[in-house]
């Protein structure tokens, strides 16, 4: 999404040649394989793992280190294979956004007229509005220390990216789209 908003403002005449229907196809397939690659490596080593005592998560959804702190194996491995994964999953994607994200606002700034820039800054503002709130919740939840961190605040912030992310982004897509506007204007 971001690559689509920076390809809209920054080379708006190359944008159609670019995002043409068979491009978009092949980059949704490689995220849609890149994804189900990280998962599928994330389950097969969940599963080679030994589990005794109790079997009960405290956690809405089978997240990660609730499963881990199951077993009774060693996890130090997984451990650094989820930060070598969630690398390229998380941290590179985020690095892609907030890079593209700079170049936008370096044109949007070029822009002389008033009404372009505010056009402009509209088009990003729903995108970026969803990424913060994604990737807010993920860093409190994943990057910060989670010792003696509330239980509830940690699944709080898990619902945020599971559910609040797919929720909001239908609403927040389309609370631009005049259709919309005129439906709740009646």
């Amino acid at each position: 999404m971001s690559y689509d908003r920076y390809l809209a403002i920054c080379k708006p005449l190359h944008y159609n040649s670019i995002m043409n229907q068979s491009n978009c196809i092949k980059s949704v397939i490689i995220i849609w394989l890149l994804g189900f690659t990280m998962t599928l490596i994330d389950s097969i080593s969940l599963c080679t793992l030994y589990y005794c005592g109790p079997n009960i998560i405290h956690h809405f959804f089978c997240d990660l280190e609730p499963i881990l702190e199951l077993s009774c194996s060693d996890t130090s491995w997984i451990h650094i294979q989820t930060y070598v994964v969630g690398f390229f999953c998380v941290i590179a994607p985020f690095i892609l956004i907030v890079i593209s994200y700079i170049y936008i606002v370096i044109t949007i700034l070029k822009i002389k007229s008033i009404t372009g820039r505010q056009k402009a800054f509209t088009t990003c503002s729903s995108h970026l509005t969803v990424v913060c709130i994604f990737y807010g919740s993920i860093a409190a939840v994943y990057l910060f220390p989670t010792k003696g961190q509330l239980d509830i605040l940690n699944k709080v912030l898990s619902l945020f990216y599971t559910v609040m992310t797919p929720l909001l982004n239908p609403i927040t897509y389309t609370i631009r789209n005049q259709d919309f506007k005129n439906v709740v204007k009646v």
